[in-house]
């Protein structure tokens, strides 16, 4: 089949075309703009490219399907000629991913609010590691595995990144619903993406509608400590696994200690210990990440290990029966795993001074990662610029949980709210409000009415000559207009 990709240039589309391609379809498609890294995969793999969008070319190439991604909408003049001839049919990414993919696979979901990447490429990681050929769908550019897509093997799960966003533009059901679940892992519940849902109860009602679709023979990996998701009730149609520090949970962090010499945790399951964790990634809530990526991937190991397969801690012998006992699962690959770009990425390491770039973009998110950087970096003055960029951090629904996660650095950067013209101004993130909020705190706060200037600001004080390091975070799900890589350039030359 001929395949037309509309958005081909971000990540889970370009994942997705390449899926596609590794299918053995014909795949093309474009995007307003043609821009790495993903228009570079593309290229490699030979799948044509175009800038921009034209009926006239688009009735030319003569796709037989057109995917429209979900950041597209009506008035764009490919989609109004869809709409006007239905010459071709047109399908959202999801769908499409259930009926090219998904809908003959074992699928493991990962959803949240936070760490969705993170742990999608863990669980796909860990099921590599001991000897099975997982397909996999990543809404990120991971180490490990080294690519953001895989079809795998039929016999074997798709690990799939749940994100709870709207599917397309004529399709407004979370992107989740499509994919299938036989395991669902929810690894934490907040309000988030407030242009499509009303509150928290509106989220909530999102994933409760994805626990209802896990079979009965399936899981349910929920995060035992988040008190809302302990609020969806207690979900009897499929078995449920808990994961969190808290004693009642079957798997069990205990014992994380960060340092600056990296991290280490123990996972204790069903009140026995299974192993000793130390790796390089940051933060309890990685630690986290991976503890939901292990249980998920030790279940689906086990419920398949009576297919002839052996895993490769040679626990379980090729005709064992299958059970719900994750800890088959080898874990000695974890202190290996590199993480996912973007994540926590530390792009320069002096002593003098660390540049670390994080896709954050929610309070919780930047508080975690803030007190993390706290125990990893010791001594160090901690310089946190912000773009206030997603739909949500934009406007001011968030903004005292901002407050009170940007009060946990020295030094405050506040880009330019992305697209004020989009909101009304007591609906927009009050950039001056946060910044007289932070010093009340003791906290330094800055902001220039366009990033260039604002990277100035930025230079200008963490070039200081102090006795302390420093180490100057990113939080963008943006590009922050060139900014970090300038930033990085030059101090790498420094």
């Amino acid at each position: 089949m001929k395949i037309y990709f509309m958005g081909i240039c971000g990540t889970a589309m370009g994942n997705a075309a390449l899926l596609a391609r590794a299918a053995g379809h014909e795949v093309l498609g474009a995007d307003s703009g043609v821009y790495p890294p993903m228009s570079a995969v593309l290229a490699q793999a030979g799948i044509p490219l175009h800038e921009g969008y034209d009926p006239v070319r688009l009735e030319k190439l003569a796709p037989e399907l057109v995917v429209i991604g979900n950041a597209l909408s009506r008035g764009n003049p490919e989609i109004e000629w869809l709409l006007d001839t239905r010459a071709v049919p047109f399908t959202s990414l999801p769908a499409f991913l259930y009926d090219a993919v998904l809908s003959v696979r074992k699928n493991i979901v990962v959803a949240g609010t936070h760490g969705k990447t993170t742990t999608t490429a863990l669980t796909a990681f860990l099921l590599r590691e001991n000897g099975r050929d997982p397909g996999f769908l990543i809404g990120g550019v991971p180490l490990d595995p080294p690519m953001g897509s895989h079809l795998g093997t039929l016999e074997d799960p798709f690990v799939i990144e749940g994100d709870e966003y709207d599917s397309a533009f004529f399709d407004k059901r979370s992107k989740f619903i499509h994919y299938a679940p036989h395991i669902a892992v929810l690894n934490n519940l907040e309000f988030d993406h407030a242009d499509i849902f009303r509150d928290l109860a509106d989220v909530q009602r999102s994933f409760f509608h994805l626990t209802r679709i896990v079979p009965r023979n399936g899981w349910i990996v929920l995060n035992g400590d988040d008190d809302n998701l302990r609020s969806l009730g207690p979900l009897t149609w499929a078995r449920v696994m808990r994961v969190g520090t808290g004693e009642s949970n079957d798997l069990r962090i205990a014992g994380f200690h960060e340092s600056a010499e990296g991290t280490s945790f123990r996972l204790v399951w069903q009140g026995k210990p299974w192993t000793e964790v130390r790796w390089a990634q940051p933060g309890l809530f990685n630690a986290r990440n991976a503890a939901m990526a292990v249980l998920a991937a030790g279940l689906a190991l086990a419920s398949n290990v009576g297919r002839g397969l052996t895993p490769t801690s040679g626990s379980v012998g090729p005709k064992a029966r299958p059970t719900d006992d994750p800890t088959i699962l080898n874990l000695d690959c974890l202190s290996r795993f590199r993480g996912v770009k973007r994540r926590q990425e530390l792009l320069v390491n002096t002593p003098k001074l660390k540049v670390i770039e994080d896709f954050g973009h929610h309070p919780t998110a930047l508080a975690e990662t803030l007190q993390s950087f706290r125990a990893r970096f010791p001594g160090h003055i901690i310089h946190a610029a912000f773009e206030p960029r997603s739909n949500t951090s934009r406007t001011k629904v968030l903004q005292a949980a901002f407050m009170r996660a940007l009060a946990l650095a020295d030094v405050v950067y506040l880009g330019a709210v992305a697209r004020p013209e989009k909101l009304k101004p007591e609906e927009r993130f009050d950039v001056e409000a946060v910044i007289q909020h932070l010093e009340t705190q003791g906290v330094d706060g800055y902001t220039a009415p366009t990033h260039a200037e604002l990277l100035e600001i930025i230079e200008e004080y963490a070039a200081e000559e102090t006795e302390r390091p420093q180490l100057v975070v990113f939080f963008t799900n943006g590009s922050f207009d060139g900014i970090i890589g300038k930033f990085v350039a030059a101090n790498r030359k420094g």
